[in-house]
This record gives structure tokens, C-alpha cells and sequence, in this order.
């Protein structure tokens, strides 16, 4: 939604200072510009990514449009879900949660909370570190180690995508400059028209580099810094369960190690500490 009100916004403030000054729109429209500068770009977005990257692309594009699920009711339930795991370990021991961790979709826990499951890449990271801690005596540090690891490799895959918009964002005004070139070349192949028609062709020409730079910095470049905000809100759900699972291998209560959890999230998600109880108090009682 924010990033059509936005594109609105440039394309207003620009197309209607532009109309306002009394410049004719019909002029800006080009399509032989825009196939020049698009067709460029696709191009060159093809030869400079292998088919991973590109799928990558592909797949993040449609979540840009999407307002952000990273709020604080999926993060209380992040935390009201772990805090109901290790207070059953802390109950009935680790093998009281192997059916929970090796099928979460049909287990009573984690079906409580429906939107956790839908992100199955954290929840495979709750259960495998759930599982590693239930092999036996585990190595905190190596544990922390081995969660760092995963996360950062989470993380360069996630900043694919946002790469690959930013260098095509970076290479649209050399293609608009491209388009201008090529409008001043068909200019000069016809200089013994009148001058008056003339100057068309330039305005023409002129056009191509005036796309590439809107389009570079009005709509693609924008969406690089966006993926990168969406990427930061992902890794904090598995910066989250690190912190949690950690403060129980190290054998803190269930209520304590919730509590170095809670204190890792961004400030605009986080609940305060009597919001996380009733909210946990509530889930329980399902």
C-alpha cells in the first residue's frame, strides 16, 4: 500500500510541477524510450544473475507490496509459543516435546498459533535447535555458534534479492542515457529538417535520459532499501528464539529467559511486560 501511495506521490509531484510549469505531458510519453531503457535493464539483470537469483527476485517482488507481518501480536505469540515449550520441558523433560518438534503442524502446541506456523523456515529453526538441545548435554557456545551461522546465512539469502533491484536501479540512467544517445543519433541523421522539427527530436532524445534517472531513483531504487527493512524484521524472529533458547540451555526459568527475549525486539513491537502476561495467561487457557 505505501509503495503505491509513494509512487503516487512521485509521480505527481513531478509529472504536475512539470504541467504546472507548462511543459506538455504528452512530450514525456515515449514508448520507444521506455522499451530502450526496460529492455536494457531486463537484459542486463539477466546476464548479471544466475537462475537462483533471479527466482529470488522474483519471489521477493510481490511481498513489497504487502504490508509487513512483523508486528507485535506475531511477536507475542513468538514469545507465548516458546515460553509454552520450555515450561513443559522444564515440567515433563526434554522427550515430552519430540512429538511436538518433529511434527509442529499437528502438534497442540504450536497449532495455537497459526501465523507462526505459516512461516515454516522459523518454525524448522524452533525444532531443530528444540531437537539439538534434547540430544543431550549441549555446548551453549557451540549452540550459539552454530544459531549465528544459520542466521547469517538466512540473512545473505534474504539480501540477494535487494542486490539484484539495487545494481538494476544503478544501471537504469546509464540506460536512459543510452535512449538519449540513440534519439541524438537519429537527430543528426536528419539535421537538414527545419528547425522547428529539429528540436522535437532533441526533446525526444532528451526524454530517455529524464526516464532513466526517475525510474532509477523514483521507483526501483526505493524497493532495494525496502527489501533491506524487510530482511531486518525476519532476522529479528530468529535473533528472538536464539536469545530465548540459549537463557534455557544456560538454565534459566521459563519466565526469565521469555524476558531476554522480549528485550531483543525492536522497541515499536515490543509488549511490555504485563502485555506478554495476560497474553500468555489467554493462549494457555485455549
Amino acid at each position: 500500500m505505501f509503495v503505491a501511495i509513494g509512487y503516487l506521490v512521485v509521480c505527481g509531484s513531478v509529472f504536475g510541477g512539470y504541467a504546472l510549469a507548462g511543459g506538455h505531458l504528452g512530450a514525456l510519453w515515449q514508448p520507444l524510450e521506455l522499451l530502450m531503457i526496460f529492455g536494457g535493464g531486463a537484459g542486463a539483470f539477466v546476464v548479471g544473475n544466475d537462475s537462483k537469483a533471479i527466482k529470488a527476485t522474483l519471489q521477493a517482488l510481490p511481498t513489497l507490496f504487502k504490508g509487513s507481518k512483523y508486528n507485535k501480536a506475531l511477536y507475542m505469540d513468538l514469545l507465548a509459543l516458546l515460553f509454552e515449550i520450555l515450561a513443559k520441558i522444564r515440567k515433563d523433560g526434554m522427550l515430552s516435546i519430540e512429538g511436538d518438534i518433529e511434527n509442529p503442524e499437528s502438534s497442540p502446541l504450536f497449532s495455537k498459533y497459526p501465523n507462526l506456523l505459516h512461516d515454516h523456515h522459523l518454525v524448522e529453526f524452533i525444532a531443530d535447535y528444540l531437537r539439538l538441545m534434547s540430544s543431550g548435554n549441549m555446548d551453549a557456545f557451540q549452540i550459539e555458534n552454530l544459531m549465528d551461522n544459520e542466521i547469517e546465512t538466512h540473512h545473505m539469502e534474504g539480501h540477494v534479492p535487494a542486490h539484484c533491484i539495487a545494481k538494476l536501479g544503478d544501471g537504469l540512467p546509464a540506460f536512459g542515457i543510452v535512449a538519449a544517445v540513440m534519439g541524438v543519433v537519429h537527430t543528426m541523421e536528419n539535421v537538414a529538417l527545419p528547425p522547428a522539427e529539429l528540436g522535437i527530436l532533441i526533446a525526444h532524445a532528451l526524454v530517455g535520459t529524464f526516464l532513466g534517472i526517475l525510474l532509477a531513483y523514483g521507483f526501483v531504487g526505493p524497493l532495494s532499501g525496502l527489501l533491506e527493512q524487510k530482511l531486518e524484521e525476519s532476522s529479528k524472529m530468529f535473533q528472538t528464539v536464539k536469545v530465548i533458547l540459549l537463557a534455557s540451555l544456560n538454565g534459566y526459568a521459563p519466565p526469565i529467559a521469555i524476558e531476554f527475549g522480549r528485550k531483543v525486539l525492536y522497541s515499536t513491537e515490543r509488549p511490555n511486560f504485563l502485555e506478554l502476561e495476560a497474553h500468555i495467561k489467554q493462549t494457555k487457557g485455549k
